[in-house]
């Protein structure tokens, strides 16, 4: 059984895949095995995969085609096939970002006594999230529900992720922050200082902006799984991607609720002008 499994979804990737798998081939770390979920791609990327095996042939690669719904259900049949302790997915057109990488994430001081090991990711080019820089440091409980590991800076015990259930796959865009959230509710995550991947905007995460399902749903499901109050200023926080939801269940529960919960987002605005007009250049500020 190797340590590692590193799963690639793939569709119609001829033109990234050969980086991707070239980055994986020289990692000084070589407990692995790469697991490619295929979408029924129609170009060269199934041939460059092979030619890849051929010349790595040291490296077990295991190739499945099915067509699925979706990089999610693939990331999902890709669990499913994996046999490796430990879990990782990378991105048909990303890549490790050195030769180092994996032999420093699984090392035994990180491994033996952690379910979740992240790192970060180097953006490069745009995206929503940053533009050419690293993303994004040490996360805490407050910071995940403003925004997301990236999926190719993190590595997840395999039973802890099986545990904490599949991709929800109505979930277009966000089902890797769902399913981070539902491995916080299991679990604390161990951060490494470490670049994991080059994560090249121009994907999924990049061209879509919202998602609206997850939206809705995601104010229930913290409420519920991290014993947050209705009133607590985390959920009541703009940059909270559930708030809209916090507000329907406070309006569920009553005007008291309802009026109290607008309250508190008064005063988080005023704290966050207040706190904006401290650092605008003195030019700016009124006389």
């Amino acid at each position: 059984m190797p340590m590692l499994s590193i799963m690639i979804a793939t569709f119609n990737s001829s033109k990234t895949i050969g980086r991707c798998l070239d980055s994986i081939k020289n990692q000084t770390f070589t407990d692995f095995e790469i697991v490619v979920q295929d979408g029924f791609s129609t170009d060269t990327t199934l041939d460059i995969i092979r030619e890849f095996e051929l010349a790595n042939s040291r490296i077990e690669v295991r190739t499945e085609r099915f067509k699925d719904r979706g990089v999610y259900d693939a990331m999902n049949r890709a669990v499913a096939r994996a046999r490796g302790t430990w879990l990782y997915f990378l991105g048909s057109d990303d890549e490790l970002n050195d030769v180092n990488v994996l032999k420093q994430a699984m090392s035994p001081e990180h491994v033996d006594k952690n379910e979740i090991l992240y790192g970060n990711v180097r953006i490069v080019g745009d995206c929503f999230a940053a533009h050419d820089s690293i993303y994004d440091g040490p996360f805490d409980l407050p910071k995940l529900l403003r925004k997301n590991i990236c999926h190719q800076a993190i590595f997840y015990r395999a039973d802890l992720a099986r545990r904490a259930g599949s991709f929800n796959l109505d979930y277009p865009l966000h089902a890797d922050w769902d399913f981070n959230l539902r491995c916080r509710k299991l679990t604390t995550f161990k951060y490494i200082d470490l670049v994991v991947a080059k994560f090249y905007a121009g994907g999924i995460s990049s061209s879509m902006h919202n998602d609206s399902p997850f939206r809705r749903n995601v104010g229930v499901q913290v409420v519920r799984d991290f014993g947050f109050s209705l009133l607590s200023p985390v959920v009541n926080d703009r940059a909270f991607v559930g708030r809209p939801g916090v507000i329907e269940m406070q309006k569920a529960k009553g005007s008291l609720y309802s009026l109290s919960g607008l309250a508190i987002r008064v005063i988080l605005k005023l704290r966050r002008e207040a706190r904006n007009l401290r650092f605008l250049p003195t030019r700016w500020k009124q006389p």
